[in-house]
């Protein structure tokens, strides 16, 4: 079965951001984590369902939120999640995270 491991950065971004949308309205941080949720859930599917951005890292649109996944797929049964990031947020400011 495929693994999903977060980054400790990106484990972070993920937080911050189902609390900053928390503290918008009441629930709406939790329709966030459910989206990444979701998106988690066809990645352990479809692996390789992101494009491709660069090398090896692929990206995952959210749905319902300005949010892309960053991830990696490692030694086909690990998936590594590198950046949860907002679309308007400085690009590939992730890029060095392993």
């Amino acid at each position: 079965m495929t693994e999903v491991v977060f980054h400790p950065l990106a484990e972070q971004e993920l937080l911050d951001t189902a609390s900053y949308y928390e503290e918008q309205s009441q629930g709406l941080g939790l329709e966030y984590l459910a989206d990444i949720e979701s998106a988690i859930n066809l990645l352990v599917r479809y692996p390789a369902t992101g494009m491709v951005v660069q090398g090896s890292i692929r990206r995952l649109i959210l749905p319902k939120f300005p949010y892309s996944l960053l991830y990696r797929i490692v030694d086909g049964d690990l998936i590594r999640i590198l950046a949860v990031a907002h679309h308007k947020r400085k690009p590939q400011y992730w890029i060095d995270r392993e």
